[in-house]
């Protein structure tokens, strides 16, 4: 009996051992899960737009729901602060909204009009900061006018599509663009609707007033979260630096002293590679923020292309020329300015004023700085290295005209070549280099010799 009685207090040492494991897994098990719950919070990604609504901010809002949509977060807000902008980028702002999968709140910290309203009604839910006001919608000109009809047309067609689409009464988005439209005496006559924080909750344009993020989160039912705010990366600032007027005017003078530097010097190469630097580093930024169009960009490869024609192919300097120029400086203004197509309705004044002033300055910038270095660049030691800067002069033992036997002054023959102004001529079956006094002269012209001193015969046309 003793040895069972032994043989059953190990059997319940074992059961106990075998409960207080079960109890241990469990417990870890219950960590574990905790853990992971700790680790899965919702993400909420910020966005904050407070400025005007342009091409950078356009950029801005695709770029970040981009990222948004890869780092899977559950809510997108979107805090605005501005008085409206571009009725173009602001529509491209509100079809992305609209299609974006993601639960969007707008937060109104302040100001939410004209475009600004468009972009907060294109969302999921609205709430607003103590103060703040959404509506005011009508679509005005660079000069604080009303625009024409066929643009008011336009934003009330689509405020109240967006407001069908996010179950908002169409009327009164309506309404914050058009003063004639009757809203059951919620418009005044006369004015469009801007609906205060309390106004904008009872008809149904704001869910609550809050007091900042948390607030919002707390009353989706969200009390813990990771908050993700969204900046701009690298790239994206180095882009903006280079959307600068000022660094524009920089490399204006980069595109245009190359481009005369390499005319001047054919061969070198190194002017030509920092023009094409210059006009790679302009016109990728503003490409890039939807400031420069196809339109432009061909306007300005048509020009450059016109002034090659005009100083290769072309005796002179005409029409070619002339076009080439107003071609070139022309697409260099466009691209600074948020134009549809010479359609300058909603370009600033003081937009366009700074894209002239910047492009001129820089011409006369780079032609001043054409003079400056090149009598500097030619009395460098470096450049007296590769170049001949002596005169071969008779008296010190240079001779020219080694090839020729005699005289030949007051010799007859024909172009060989087109003397543009330098080329070849022939005279009695043979050929010579030869140059004009600045003339043309085409091929097979009959031409006299005025001088042969220097290696080149100097000629005029019979």
């Amino acid at each position: 009996m003793a040895k069972l009685v032994n043989f059953g207090k190990i059997g319940i040492r074992k059961m106990e051992t075998i409960k207080r494991l079960k109890l241990y897994f469990i417990t870890m098990l219950l960590a574990i899960v905790v853990a992971g719950q700790e680790e899965e919070l919702p993400k909420v990604f910020h966005m904050l737009v407070d400025d005007v609504i342009d091409p950078r901010t356009n950029r801005y809002t695709e770029l970040g729901l981009e990222k948004a949509e890869d780092l899977g977060v559950d809510y997108v807000i979107l805090e605005l602060d501005t008085y409206g902008g571009a009725l173009t980028d602001a529509d491209d702002i509100r079809t992305r909204l609209l299609e974006f999968t993601i639960p969007v709140y707008t937060y109104i910290n302040k100001d939410a009009a004209s475009a600004g309203a468009l972009i907060s009604i294109a969302t999921d839910s609205i709430y607003m900061a103590k103060g703040s006001s959404i509506g005011a919608a009508t679509v005005v000109t660079g000069d604080g006018e009303a625009a024409p009809d066929k643009y008011q047309s336009y934003m009330r067609s689509i405020m109240r599509s967006t407001a069908e689409a996010t179950g908002r009464d169409p009327k009164i988005a309506e309404g914050m663009v058009d003063e004639d439209i009757d809203v059951d005496s919620i418009a005044t006559e006369g004015k469009v609707i801007t609906f205060s924080v309390s106004e904008a909750i009872k008809h149904g344009f704001c869910e609550a007033q809050v007091e900042g993020i948390d607030d919002i989160m707390k009353r989706s039912g969200v009390e813990e979260y990771e908050l993700i705010a969204y900046d701009l990366g690298a790239s994206e600032s180095i882009i903006a630096f280079f959307l600068n007027p000022f660094v524009s005017g920089i490399l204006i003078m980069m595109i245009m002293g190359g481009i005369w530097f390499e005319l001047q010097t054919p061969g070198v190469g190194f002017p030509l590679g920092a023009a094409i630097l210059g006009l790679v580093l302009y016109l990728v930024p503003h490409y890039m923020n939807g400031l420069a169009e196809n339109w432009e960009v061909a306007l300005l490869v048509i020009g450059i292309i016109l002034i090659a024609v005009e100083i290769f192919i072309i005796p002179g300097f005409g029409v070619a020329g002339v076009l080439g120029i107003g071609a070139t400086v022309s697409s260099l203004i466009l691209i600074m300015l948020n134009n549809n197509m010479f359609d300058f309705s909603f370009v600033n004044s003081a937009d366009a004023f700074v894209a002239i002033i910047t492009t001129f300055t820089a011409i006369l910038g780079a032609v001043a700085l054409l003079f400056i270095l090149g009598i500097r660049i030619t009395n460098s030691k470096v450049f007296q290295r590769i170049a001949l800067v002596d005169t071969q002069v008779k008296e010190e033992g240079f001779t020219s005209s080694v090839y020729k036997k005699e005289h030949m002054v007051g010799k007859q023959g024909t172009s060989y070549t087109i003397l543009r102004p330098s080329g070849k001529i022939i005279i009695e079956d043979q050929i010579y280099d030869a140059y004009t006094r600045g003339n043309y002269i085409g091929v097979n012209e009959s031409i006299e010799v005025i001088s042969d001193e220097g290696t080149s015969l100097k000629v005029k046309k019979i």
